[in-house]
C-alpha cells in the first residue's frame, strides 16, 4: 500500500511533466490555444456572448472538456491573457506542441472567433495574421483557414 502512494506521489506529483495528475504539455497547449481565441474575441474591444460561446465551444470539442473544465480554462485563460506582455508565451508554446495540421486548425479556430459575430474587425484580422507568422504557418494556409471558415459559417 505504502508503495503504491509512493508510486502516485512520485507520478503525480514531483513529476515535472504532470501537474496535479494532468500532463503539464497538454495543460500548457490547452493554455496556450484558450488565450489564443480569447486574444482574439477581446481585440475588437468588444465582448460579445456569441464571440465567447464560440471560444468555449471550440475548446469544449477541441479538447473534449467537460463544462465545468471548459470554464476553468476559460477563466484561467483570461487571467494569463491580462497578465501576459505579449503573444510570445501562448506561440511558444504552440510552436514547440503543434503539428502543422494543428497550427492550421488553430487559426481556422481564430477565424471562426472572429467571423462568429457577423463583423470582422480590422484588429482581429490584424491579430491573426500577426500569429500565423509567428507560428510559421505559410500565408496560403492563412489565407486557406479564413476561407474555408467563411465558407463554413456562410460568410461569403
Amino acid at each position: 500500500m505504502i508503495s503504491k502512494i509512493k508510486t502516485f506521489f512520485q507520478e503525480k506529483i514531483l513529476n515535472p511533466e504532470t501537474e496535479g495528475g494532468i500532463d503539464k504539455p497538454l495543460k500548457n497547449i490547452q493554455k496556450a490555444s484558450a488565450a489564443l481565441l480569447i486574444e482574439t474575441m477581446l481585440s475588437d474591444n468588444l465582448i460579445d456572448e456569441k464571440e465567447q460561446a464560440s471560444v468555449k465551444a471550440l475548446l469544449t470539442s477541441t479538447f473534449d472538456l467537460s463544462t465545468e473544465e471548459c470554464e476553468e480554462l476559460f477563466s484561467l485563460a483570461q487571467s494569463e491573457v491580462a497578465d501576459s506582455t505579449s503573444l510570445y508565451e501562448f506561440t511558444g508554446q504552440v510552436n514547440l506542441h503543434f503539428s502543422a495540421d494543428d497550427k492550421f486548425e488553430l487559426i481556422k479556430h481564430m477565424w471562426h472567433v472572429a467571423f462568429i459575430d457577423n463583423v470582422l474587425d480590422k484588429h482581429e484580422e490584424s491579430l491573426i495574421r500577426k500569429v500565423a507568422d509567428l507560428i510559421y504557418l505559410p500565408h496560403s494556409q492563412f489565407i486557406k483557414a479564413k476561407s474555408l471558415v467563411k465558407h463554413e459559417l456562410n460568410r461569403v
